[in-house]
């Protein structure tokens, strides 16, 4: 008897050591103590175990960890090993210094891949490596940034991006009316970090600064009504011309937690072209649709529809439950073949379409470099066919991958097209950011249509401009025309928009209009009177819906200094800025990496995930690529 109880126990103890202890994601990044540039290619273990990772090419890294904490070692050929304890923190970036004695009995024991890069100076084949860790992915060879790849290299780069024209001041008495879409888009931030951490500077066309501005998350309070956001607004001066008035207008999206949100029916379309076998792009992806498989729960579905010469169904809509059978159809893709990228849509869309649940959300997630090559691959033939396939209820989401034939202008005109959303994922700590972080606003639509329309007081504003969404324009008559499409706003999403103001009296070298000849515009006394600069009003469908709902909201100046504005406001202001100097903006007026700095460094706040931190050293580091 005392022998079968002791048995049980030890059986009870043996179980017991084996379930699931609780665990949390650790990020961060690994730089050279040298001169701070990245580190790809990193060995990161969680000491004691075979949990580990490499970092990518601009040396971040994802790596999962007991929620106790634990160990992490750091280590690579010709660096010191370091050693760091995780404690509470869910980010940690660590700078790894020369060991001068392992420099110089170095051998490569890697099988070496045809491919040179530049290290710190020196030329060196890049060694394979296997990538494991929280989501075991495949074989991955180093690839170098932009600027350090070699100029045979760069000599094909293709990539295309849509001319933009900045947004002039116009005359608030001539035209009181300033009419565009939200934009929820975070893509061009991205890209552009990918640029500046290469040590070149973005093309300006690739510079879109409302997609700067609303990468970060703002402080915004939450919806108190039945409306899905809160409307917030600040007025100061402009950081960059103090004479200007800069007024902000932010929009917070209603957070549902995730166990409340609605199931989805999602088709996973994937390019696997010849043109996607790079590190950064095929294997890139198929790690960060890992991420986005872990958070699904039983009750969503996950089809997976790939293209290249065709287009084919890869795996039937499966239940977020079996992520072993998911995960499994992501690791058997393989790049290969011409781009079928019009085939590909279509059979997204119809299977979709098949699956389709009246009570869920429902959407396609292209994930390509934009390169089409066959059937329809023109921007006007892939907007009809994106106008036409979003008809069916079912929204979309882009995410590009890669560099040097990406397609930038392809893919924001097929988000716009199709209810959607347009992503870039530069790293695996990206898409942690897009799939996990922001899995709720990625994904799930709660207004869609959103429109504003300003109508500013010409007795208190003689001109106006809105900075950035040159691309989501309006026509005035727009504003109230239901069959006109506009924006969709995400669950916890923040959308900002930023409007630089001349105030009247105000003389201003960027504004100036005759006298008209023939008529004259009179102000009504009313506008004198009051306090009023402008009236807000914004228009939003349901996700379900068809006929929009109108909300007004007047905006007071009380003459707040910058320095008493709040964090959100001089925030906001400082990533414009910056976006205005990528751009060279006529409008910047002599301001510089030093005062975005200024603004930035003073409007950080808490930074729990490390974002503004991130933009902090992006300024810095395009201050030295510029100085060159």
């Amino acid at each position: 008897m005392k022998t079968k109880i002791s048995i049980l126990v030890a059986m009870v103890i043996l179980l017991t050591s084996f379930r699931a202890m609780p665990t949390r994601t650790i990020m961060g990044k690994v730089i050279s103590h040298e001169d701070g540039s990245a580190l790809p290619g990193v060995n990161v273990v969680l000491k004691g175990t075979a949990t580990g990772t490499v970092t990518d090419v601009q040396g971040n890294y994802l790596i999962t960890a007991p929620d106790q904490g634990g160990v992490l070692v750091f280590s690579f050929i010709g660096l010191k090993n370091k050693e760091v304890k995780i404690g509470t923190k869910n980010r940690i970036d660590v700078s790894l210094e020369a060991d001068v004695n392992q420099l110089s009995e170095v051998v490569t024991t890697s099988e070496p891949t045809d491919k040179k890069v530049k290290l710190h100076g020196r030329a060196e084949m890049a060694p394979k490596t296997s990538v494991q860790g929280a989501y075991k992915t495949m074989d991955m060879a180093y690839q170098p940034s932009p600027v350090q790849v070699y100029e045979a290299e760069q000599q094909f780069n293709t990539e295309e991006y849509d001319g933009i024209t900045e947004n002039i001041f116009h005359d608030a008495v001539h035209s009181p009316l300033s009419t565009f879409s939200i934009d929820v888009d975070a893509a061009s931030y991205s890209n552009i970090r990918r640029f500046i951490q290469g040590g070149q500077r973005p093309p300006k066309d690739a510079v879109r600064i409302e997609e700067m501005v609303n990468y970060f998350h703002y402080d915004y309070p939450q919806p108190q009504g039945e409306d899905p956001f809160s409307i917030n607004t600040e007025i100061s001066s402009a950081p960059w011309n103090e004479k200007h008035k800069l007024v902000l207008i932010g929009l917070q999206g209603k957070r549902i937690p995730t166990e409340k949100l609605p199931p989805s029916n999602l088709v996973f379309l994937i390019d696997v072209s010849g043109s996607m076998s790079d590190a950064n792009k095929l294997p890139l992806l198929k790690s960060s649709f890992k991420l986005l498989v872990q958070q699904l729960r039983e009750q969503d579905h996950v089809a997976i529809v790939v293209y290249a010469g065709a287009a084919g169904l890869v795996l039937p809509s499966t239940s977020g439950a079996d992520k072993a059978k998911i995960i499994e159809a992501l690791d058997h893709l393989e790049a290969g073949g011409s781009t079928a990228g019009g085939a590909g849509i279509r059979l997204a869309y119809q299977t979709a379409k098949e699956n389709f649940n009246k009570e869920g959300n429902n959407r396609v997630i292209l994930a390509t470099d934009g390169d089409f090559n066959i059937g329809e691959s023109s921007n006007g033939a892939m907007e009809r066919l994106i106008e036409e396939k979003r008809q069916d209820g079912v929204f979309l989401t882009v995410m590009g991958f890669g560099m040097g034939n990406y397609k930038d202008s392809k893919m924001e005109t097929l988000a716009d097209k199709g209810n959607g959303n347009y992503l870039y994922i530069d790293s695996i700590l990206e898409a942690q950011k897009a799939l996990v972080n922001e899995f709720g606003g990625t994904l799930f639509t709660i207004a869609k249509d959103v429109k504003l329309q300003i109508e500013f007081n010409p007795a208190r504003v003689q001109a106006y401009r809105l900075i950035g969404y040159e691309n989501r324009m309006l026509k005035s008559e727009d504003f109230n025309n239901d069959k006109k499409d506009a924006g969709e706003l995400g669950s916890g999403h923040t959308v900002t928009a930023l409007y630089e103001i001349i105030p009247v009296g105000v003389e201003s070298k960027f504004f100036k209009v005759d006298e008209l000849k023939y008529q004259t515009s009179k102000i009504d006394p009313k506008a004198l009177k009051t306090n009023e600069l402008m009236t807000v009003k914004f228009r939003y469908k349901k996700p379900d819906g068809n006929a929009s709902k109108l909300i007004v909201h007047p905006l007071i100046d009380n003459n707040r200094s910058l320095e008493k504005t709040s964090d959100n406001f001089r925030w906001a202001a400082s990533v414009a800025s910056f976006g205005m100097l990528l751009r060279q903006s006529e409008f910047i007026n002599g301001f510089s990496e030093d005062g975005v700095l200024r603004l930035a460094q003073g409007a950080k706040g808490e930074d729990k995930d490390g974002y503004r931190t991130e933009f902090i050293s992006l300024v810095k580091a395009d201050r030295l690529v510029a100085s060159r």
